[in-house]
């Protein structure tokens, strides 16, 4: 006897089949859309990262459009500045922008440079002894500067680039200054009048240096002068080296007739080295020969008015940028001389530059001039050995 047709299990079985199979025919063709928008957006992910990296591929390839009137220079930041190279000594390099004026940037941080108009390059020679000049246009890629001239191309490891100055054809404009004034007036018990004069004229290439400094000092009270002398002295140096540069011509000119000197003149030569050389700080030591010229305003009976004496010299430069505004120099000269002429001069000058605005600065200096033996007067007045100074002033650098 068989089961009723409501009690096999056959049909319910079918039903549940049916419906399982009907389910992941769902479930299968809802997934792709799924995954499509899943690919899609790492599609566009990669593409942008792509687009990214060309972009970055474009600029670290680019290069400055040909232009026969401006320099172009680049940091190891990626920037580009446009402007004017104007000189590299010390490892510092300056850079003149339109927009930013006057850069000094270290010469380590520029990664590329590209000049429109010639410069003369210190290149040292391979035993380290002596370095050379050379003329063109510049290119500096990485750690190779290329030099580009009428007879062809020659390139350089950047290491051996000692200074970068003007050419001949544009000389005029890398002649620097350098002009301060101080100035005090008093009225009362006593008239005062105190004024000082300080000025400083240079010149750089890449195989010479030209420096020329004036001190002058006037003061007045009641109507009696009571100071007025007068200092110039300059040198012209030529680089043998890196570090050691032949100072061919020195000389000085000084006048202090209420010292009873109407007259001191100082020609020479000398030798010297850099002990420190970084875009921050500079210091050199200096020595030689030369030969000094004096005349007294009045000399005592039986002494003769004027003295003429080998000198031995000896001098130090220090320059030092404290911090972004305020820069330390020291120069000091000291000579040897025969006794009728002093024996034993000096002349120290230490000053203390602040930045103001633009090109004005305030400047502190202490001036200290010696003569060990000072020759006295035909009256009997004898000078005193030391004379100290100290002068403020505001100066104009240009």
């Amino acid at each position: 006897m068989n089961p009723p047709s409501s009690l096999r299990p056959w049909p319910l079985i079918g039903r549940l089949l049916l419906s399982v199979l009907l389910f992941m025919q769902t479930a299968h063709a809802d997934a792709p859309p799924a995954a499509a928008s899943s690919g899609a957006k790492d599609g566009a992910a990669l593409e942008a990262a792509a687009d990214t990296a060309r972009q970055r591929a474009a600029w670290a390839r680019f290069a400055p459009p040909h232009d026969d009137r401006h320099d172009w220079l680049q940091l190891k930041s990626g920037e580009w500045l446009k402007g004017e190279l104007r000189s590299m000594y010390n490892y510092q390099v300056e850079f003149d922008s339109d927009k930013l004026k006057l850069l000094k940037l270290k010469w380590k941080d520029v990664s590329r440079l590209r000049t429109a108009w010639h410069h003369s390059v210190g290149i040292q020679a391979d035993d380290d002894q002596r370095t050379r000049a050379l003329v063109g246009r510049l290119e500096l890629e990485g750690d190779t500067l290329s030099i580009i001239n009428s007879t062809g191309v020659q390139r350089f490891p950047r290491e051996r680039v000692v200074s970068i100055g003007a050419s001949t054809d544009r000389a005029l404009r890398y002649w620097r200054g350098k002009f301060s004034l101080g100035a005090n007036l008093r009225s009362g018990n006593s008239d005062v009048i105190d004024g000082n004069i300080k000025a400083n004229v240079r010149r750089l290439t890449a195989a010479s240096r030209f420096n020329a400094d004036y001190l002058g000092n006037f003061s007045r009270t009641d109507g009696t002068t009571t100071t007025n002398n007068h200092r110039l002295n300059g040198h012209f140096d030529r680089f043998l080296s890196r570090n050691f540069f032949w100072r061919m011509l020195y000389g000085e000119y000084f006048r202090d007739r209420l010292s009873n000197i109407e007259r001191q003149l100082t020609l020479g030569t000398s030798y010297g080295y850099d002990i420190i050389r970084t875009p921050d700080t500079e210091w050199e030591v200096s020595g030689g020969l030369g030969a000094t010229e004096k005349r007294f305003v009045s000399v005592g009976p039986g002494e003769q008015s004027r003295e003429v004496s080998p000198s031995l010299r000896l001098g130090t430069y220090y320059d030092d940028e404290l911090t972004s505004t305020l820069d330390l120099t020291v120069d000091f000269a000291a000579q040897f001389l025969k006794p009728d002429a002093g024996r034993y001069t000096h002349h120290l000058v230490t000053t203390l530059s602040s930045d103001l605005i633009d090109n004005l600065d305030l400047d502190i200096s202490l001036v200290w001039d010696r003569v060990q033996e000072p020759r006295p007067a035909a009256d009997g007045t004898l000078p005193k050995q030391d004379d100290y100074q100290l002068i403020v002033g505001v100066s104009y650098e240009f």
